[in-house]
């Protein structure tokens, strides 16, 4: 196999983690809504957590994408 064939493999499989942020983001503020609509009294609550939540699914994602980066163009 060629380098630069497994470069771009390598950088594919780091790109499925940007879907899975995806998904990760949809199903959390999902959720969140859910029960913001079903106990509005607790969504306060609830807030900051979602909102460190979604720092830390979008990161993962950066994460990833960075990863890919790095290996295609070093």
């Amino acid at each position: 196999m060629d380098i630069e064939a497994a470069r771009f493999i390598g950088a594919g499989l780091a790109v499925i983690a940007l879907g899975g942020a995806g998904a990760g983001l949809g199903v959390l503020f999902g959720n969140y809504l859910n029960a913001a609509v079903r106990n509005p009294a607790a969504a306060e609550k609830w807030f900051g957590r979602m909102m460190m939540t979604f720092a830390l699914v979008e990161a993962t994602g950066l994460f990833a994408f960075v990863v890919a980066m790095i290996i295609l163009f070093v």
